[in-house]
């Protein structure tokens, strides 16, 4: 898994994914994400701080389904601030794949 800025950019990073086939937006197909976390994996973690702002972060994860083709992006801001499934779920998996490295 990756944790560096490759891309100077959120939008840079999310045309990066794009290209090699991320094409599913979870932030929009949220569902299947948190119905089985399970099924997923984070292959690629990019996390952007404002300047001068710490409020202005945000992290694209690149997320790929294990028994699947299907691959796709979620970006959130800052993590601490999000409520409810989602957030144990991305954070679960960030837990189970850094335990992989």
């Amino acid at each position: 898994m990756e944790y560096r800025n490759k891309y100077d950019s959120a939008t840079v990073a999310l045309e990066k994914l794009k290209e090699a086939g991320y094409v599913i937006d979870y932030n929009i197909e949220l569902e299947p994400l948190i119905a089985n976390p399970s099924n997923y994996k984070i292959d690629y973690v990019y996390r952007y701080e404002g300047d001068s702002n710490p409020d202005d972060e945000n992290t694209v994860y690149g997320i790929a389904e294990k028994n699947s083709l299907n691959k796709g992006v979620f970006v959130i801001g800052n993590l601490s601030f999000v409520e409810g499934k989602i957030r144990d779920v991305i954070i679960n998996l960030e837990i189970a794949h850094k335990q992989e490295i």
